[in-house]
């Protein structure tokens, strides 16, 4: 099937084998690229062992900088982006995400999470536009600017893009039973906090630029 999937990673060493798996269970297997951006830990060799094709970045350059690794890397014209940090991740969600862009109705779609966990459902229900979990055409995303200087705020730059572009369709589509390891989860709280600060403060410099 023409859909490449890209999981940026940071430091997911706990998670990114899992994710893997669920996307070389699923249709779209033949190109399943895990981009490290400068991880510190076994992120990539985790990665490289289950299967997936990985792109090693010597140096973190946020996750904006990180997707367009793997969309250049990519052999397909539809793209289908995945957090490493994901739990529970079947590839039923990944034909659920992909199917609405395959048939031509969208040319993205949006994922959010349903009867995961309540701090993460509650999150999406908020701010779906935050969601890391897309199918997207290649060319759609190619269009938007700045996308190395995005890191965090690449979904926000994604999401603005389609609101300021004529004819582009997008659409939500629920991922039951999926959530992910919140950032104080996998760093403590103080380190978690701080991270989930320098997050936010990187979405606003998107959507005020």
């Amino acid at each position: 099937m023409p859909v490449s999937i890209i999981i940026p990673a940071y430091n997911e060493e706990r998670t990114v084998a899992d994710v893997v798996r669920a996307a070389l269970s699923s249709p779209y297997k033949d190109d399943v690229i895990v981009v490290s951006d400068g991880s510190e830990d076994n992120t990539a060799t985790i990665a490289r062992d289950a299967g997936a094709k990985v792109i090693e970045l010597p140096h973190n350059i946020g996750k904006g900088g990180a997707l367009l690794a793997g969309v250049q890397a990519a052999m397909h014209p539809v793209l289908m982006f995945l957090d490493a940090d994901l739990i529970g991740l079947t590839p039923k969600h990944l034909t659920s995400l992909a199917s609405p862009v395959l048939a031509g109705k969208v040319d993205m779609t949006i994922g959010v999470f349903g009867s995961g966990r309540l701090a993460t459902d509650l999150a999406q229900v908020i701010t779906p536009y935050l969601s890391g979990q897309r199918a997207v055409k290649r060319d759609v995303f190619l269009a938007i600017s700045k996308l190395e200087a995005s890191r965090y705020g690449v979904e926000v730059a994604l999401t603005r893009h389609f609101a300021h572009t004529e004819n582009l369709r997008k659409a939500e589509v629920v991922l039951p039973d999926l959530t992910h390891l919140m950032k104080e989860e996998k760093m403590g709280l103080v380190k978690g906090f701080k991270a989930r600060m320098k997050m936010y403060w990187e979405i606003a410099k998107t959507v005020k630029d």
